[in-house]
């Protein structure tokens, strides 16, 4: 089974569905996170793997693709990086919104994958990118970052990053429902949706969620 392609696991054991804030989008999605995480392992006959975030269109995404959607004036004809892309929610949005140029990264490399099928299923292209972005000199107009502040390490050094570009005039979205990382200052909240998530995800089943721009 390990020389199967990822793609074909993809298609075998998601389901094509439209996030519930993003109609407009279509997306190859679980239900379930721990079994198809548990059928990932067993299909690459590999152990240890990290969750396949990219199989979930989580709150934070989904409170920024929308209000991306909803506001293509901010992109129409610019550069994007979609960071810590996952399913590519924010970069497919990106594309839709008329962005001249959209790139993604996540340090999963089976997310890259899903996201250049998903692209394909929305008709959009963007480039996934092999190499790490946080810590560069940004080259991009806008960058997108949803629900990245789980841990205190990772959070701190996205967060120190994103503070850097946006000093440098990069345009810096984010989106995601006050996590126990998510920066508490230098940040404005540009909008606030209710998006309705599984409990099994989640500590309720509609999540108050925020777009912020770091200031």
């Amino acid at each position: 089974m390990a020389s199967t392609s990822f793609g074909a696991f993809v298609r075998a054991h998601t389901q094509v569905r439209t996030p519930i804030l993003c109609p407009e989008i279509l997306l190859h999605l679980s239900h379930d996170l721990d079994s198809i995480w548990e059928s990932q392992e067993f299909w690459l006959e590999r152990c240890g793997l990290p969750p396949p975030f990219w199989a979930v269109a989580w709150v934070g995404g989904q409170a920024l693709a929308r209000y991306t959607l909803d506001n293509p004036a901010l992109f129409r004809g610019l550069s994007i990086l979609d960071v810590g892309s996952g399913s590519g929610l924010c970069a497919i949005a990106a594309a839709k919104a008329g962005a001249e140029a959209v790139e993604a990264y996540d340090i999963d490399p089976f997310s890259r994958e899903v996201l250049d099928i998903n692209a394909r299923l929305n008709d959009v292209w963007i480039e996934s990118l092999l190499e790490g972005v946080v810590g560069i000199p940004s080259r991009w107009d806008v960058v997108l970052a949803a629900d990245l502040w789980y841990e205190q390490f990772l959070s701190e050094r996205l967060t120190a990053w994103l503070r850097r570009i946006a000093c440098s005039g990069t345009l810096v979205l984010l989106g995601d429902c006050r996590r126990a990382y998510f920066p508490r200052f230098g940040v404005t909240e540009l909008k606030q949706y209710e998006v309705p998530s599984p409990t099994s995800l989640e500590r309720s089943a509609v999540t108050a969620t925020g777009v912020w721009r770091i200031q």
